[in-house]
C-alpha cells in the first residue's frame, strides 16, 4: 500500500511540474475489496509538440497522453460554478482541485479522499462526452487543468479525486479499458435531470473502446486500480 501512495504522489507532481451555496450530501458508495486486483505497472516519458510539454503514461495497452491546457480555454463541463469556493480558473491556477470541494448549479459537492479512493468500486450507468469538443478549432480544459482528448482515455467524476487512474468494466459485453479521471462530471442537465444519477463520464475513445460509443450510455463496473512505477 505504501508503494501505491507513493505512485500517486509521484503522478500529482510530475503533472504540478507540467502546469507549475447549498451543501449536496457525499452519495458515492465504496466497496472494500477483501482480495486486491492486479497491480499495474506504469511507465513515464515526455515529449515536445508544437511548444506543449506532454507527459506519457503506459499502463498495460493503454497509453494517456498529459498536457496543460491554456487558461483562456472552455472548461469541457462548464457547469462548475466554483472550487475550493474560488473561479474554476483560478482554483486551476492554484492547484487546488485534486480533491477539494466544488459547486454545481448551487449544490456543493465533496470529493473523497485519496485513501477512501484506493478501494472504490461501484457498478452503475456510464454515458460519454466530447462530440463537441473534437469539432472545435481549438481544445477545452478538464477541471483539473488538463487538454481534454475527446479520443483520448479521460473520464469525468464527481468524487474521485483528480487525477485518478480506474478500470471500466461495461456489463453489457465484458469489454474493459483503464481511463484517466481528470474532470468532474456527469451532472443534471435541463434536458434530461436523471443525467447526474449516471457514475461516471467517459471520453468518446473511451465510450468506443468499450462498445457503447452508439448507444450512448451502458451498465458499467467502475474500481480503483493498484499502480506501481515502472
Amino acid at each position: 500500500m505504501r508503494k501505491r501512495k507513493q505512485v500517486l504522489v509521484l503522478l500529482a507532481a510530475e503533472f504540478v511540474l507540467l502546469v507549475g451555496c447549498s451543501t449536496l450530501s457525499t452519495s458515492y458508495r465504496l466497496t472494500k475489496r477483501l482480495v486486491r486486483g492486479a497491480i499495474w505497472t506504469v511507465t513515464t516519458t515526455y515529449k515536445i509538440s508544437a511548444g506543449t510539454t506532454w507527459a506519457i503514461y503506459k499502463i498495460g495497452e493503454f497509453t494517456f497522453e498529459v498536457a496543460r491546457a491554456p487558461l483562456d480555454w472552455d472548461l469541457a463541463h462548464g457547469e462548475i460554478d466554483s472550487i475550493d469556493d474560488l473561479p474554476p480558473k483560478e482554483a486551476i491556477r492554484e492547484g487546488k482541485v485534486k480533491n477539494t470541494p466544488y459547486v454545481v448549479k448551487g449544490k456543493r459537492y465533496e470529493p473523497m479522499s485519496v485513501a477512501a479512493a484506493e478501494n472504490y468500486q461501484e457498478e452503475g450507468v456510464a454515458s460519454w462526452y466530447g462530440y463537441e469538443t473534437s469539432r472545435q478549432k481549438d481544445g477545452q480544459m478538464t477541471a483539473n487543468g488538463e487538454r481534454f482528448l475527446p479520443d483520448g482515455l479521460s473520464a469525468a467524476h464527481k468524487y474521485l479525486p483528480l487525477p485518478t487512474y480506474v478500470k471500466v468494466t461495461n456489463l453489457e459485453n465484458g469489454r474493459s479499458v483503464i481511463v484517466r479521471v481528470n474532470d468532474r462530471g456527469p451532472f443534471p442537465s435541463v434536458h434530461n435531470p436523471r443525467s447526474g444519477e449516471r457514475i461516471i463520464d467517459l471520453s468518446m475513445g473511451a465510450a468506443k473502446r468499450l462498445g457503447f460509443y452508439r448507444q450512448g450510455t451502458a451498465r458499467v463496473r467502475v474500481e480503483a486500480i493498484e499502480l506501481a512505477k515502472g
